[in-house]
């Protein structure tokens, strides 16, 4: 190795490359004969939908063909061939409640039986509202069809209220599919992070290191940032947590230099009972929340402090009269997004739930650290509230960038593929496993059991 060429990362030592390679093209071979009907149906799907699929993204996810699914029950889905899952993906944390969630099912059927939506409120989004304010102590709600549009909202509303125009995020981030924050940094320049994006976009947008305080305030004293964007623990780079007083500093330097602090809880709600907002009493100006919930049903939401509300407040639109904030959605606030949240809130998301999730994923992250113990390798088991990981390195990342030195796509790969064949569906390569509402602890043991067998499976051994 020359001194120009890239330090190898840590975990290739540890891992046969050479096993990988077969492992995967075995296990290629066994997923393709188990899901024959899927594949039929992608091919008839190609004539009709990009990639076969009715969202391109479906496609993107994977490394391997994607499914067809036939139904969902609890924490387990079937495709069109028979074959079971127990999905430690969650959808993303879309399904954090199950699949077919008797208290979702009731509260749609309700809804629709009532009437879809009215563009007019219906009075349990007041009940909604309330239970929001009392479990994170944000006052002020809106709804949106989901986490993007919230933090479309957030942003036009922090441009109108400070009069600036740059976004502040952190390396690592994601916060939807939304212009002002799908960038990201390469060769040390901040570039889109896809193709159809605005010319320019780039210079909307700052991008500092999670967990640095100096390198935030060095930005933020330029006096160009609206509004400063970030998970209270990123979880779409796996998993990085902040330092103590991190998030508390980081409001406390937006506000010193005029600028408003976002927290976006689309994932993190579903970590800890009225989300790390209230676990770790973190202040804020707005709060974002999504997947509707975890309960299926497509919807976002976001809070605003009483300032910011306010402001809100004295620049409404109104249709074919007076300019507001450009805020608002027809499919927005509907009666089944909001009977889905009421009962989410009242019937699901209970302290007494999360505090059996907390449980489950300790089970998980303990395990896993078990299994790295015996196999005699150097890595970390990543644990917050149900989410665990693979942190193929001795310390915990603090940023994205060392996050990112986990995520083996190669090695994620197979290993999606062998869990998918011995009924366990993976998550993504940007996230972790984790689990859900309605998991047991036989199915963690179950998901603990074959990490360890494919792990020994593609382990450098002694010989070698």
């Amino acid at each position: 190795m020359t001194g120009s060429e890239p330090e190898e990362p840590e975990h290739y030592r540890v891992i046969s490359r050479e096993r990988l390679a077969k492992l995967r093209e075995s296990e290629s071979v066994t997923f393709s004969s188990r899901t024959q009907q899927s594949a039929a149906l992608l091919e008839r799907g190609r004539n009709s939908m990009v990639k076969g699929v009715p969202m391109a993204w479906m496609h993107g996810l994977y490394r391997h063909p994607c499914l067809f699914v036939d139904s969902g029950a609890g924490s387990t889905f079937r495709d069109v061939d028979g074959n079971s899952y127990v999905d430690f993906n969650v959808v993303d944390l879309a399904m954090t409640m199950g699949f077919a969630n008797p208290h979702i099912n009731d509260a749609v059927n309700r809804a629709m039986n009532t009437g879809a939506h009215f563009l007019l409120p219906v009075a349990e989004a007041i009940d909604v509202s309330e239970e929001l304010a009392r479990r994170t102590g944000v006052p002020f709600w809106q709804f949106t069809l989901a986490a993007s549009g919230a933090n479309t909202e957030v942003v036009r509303i922090a441009r109108a209220l400070t009069g600036r125009n740059k976004v502040m995020v952190f390396d690592g981030h994601y916060h939807g599919h939304l212009d002002d924050t799908l960038v990201a940094r390469a060769g040390g320049k901040v570039g889109p992070d896809g193709l159809g994006l605005p010319k320019g976009v780039e210079n909307n947008a700052e991008i500092v290191a999670f967990n640095d305080l100096a390198a935030a305030e060095t930005v933020l004293r330029q006096g160009e940032i609206a509004v400063v964007m970030t998970e209270p623990a990123l979880s779409n780079c796996t998993l990085v947590k902040p330092d103590p007083g991190f998030l508390s500093g980081l409001y406390d330097l937006a506000h010193q230099h005029g600028a408003l602090l976002c927290l976006d809880e689309a994932h993190n709600f579903s970590f800890a009972y009225g989300g790390l907002k209230r676990a770790w009493d973190l202040p804020c100006d707005f709060l974002v929340l999504g997947k509707g919930l975890g309960s299926g049903v497509s919807f976002g939401l976001y809070g605003l402090s009483a300032p910011v509300a306010a402001f809100v407040d004295a620049h409404t639109a109104i249709d074919l009269g007076e300019a507001g904030v450009a805020t608002g959605g027809t499919t927005y606030a509907s009666t089944i997004a909001v009977f889905a949240a009421k009962a989410a809130l009242e019937e699901v998301l209970t302290p007494g739930a999360y505090e059996r999730l907390e449980g489950l994923g300790l089970r998980l992250s303990s395990g896993l650290q078990d299994v790295f113990d015996e196999l005699d390798l150097p890595w970390r088991a990543l644990h917050l509230g149900p989410r665990s990981g693979y942190c193929m390195q001795a310390a915990e990342p603090r940023n994205g960038a060392e996050a990112y030195r986990s995520i083996d796509v190669d090695l994620i790969a197979a290993r999606r593929l062998f869990m998918a064949n011995r009924g366990i569906w993976e998550a993504m390569p940007t996230a972790g496993p984790q689990v859900s509402f309605v998991h047991t602890e036989a199915e963690v043991d179950q998901y603990l059991g074959l990490a360890r067998e494919f792990l020994h499976a593609v382990r450098v051994q002694g010989t070698e």
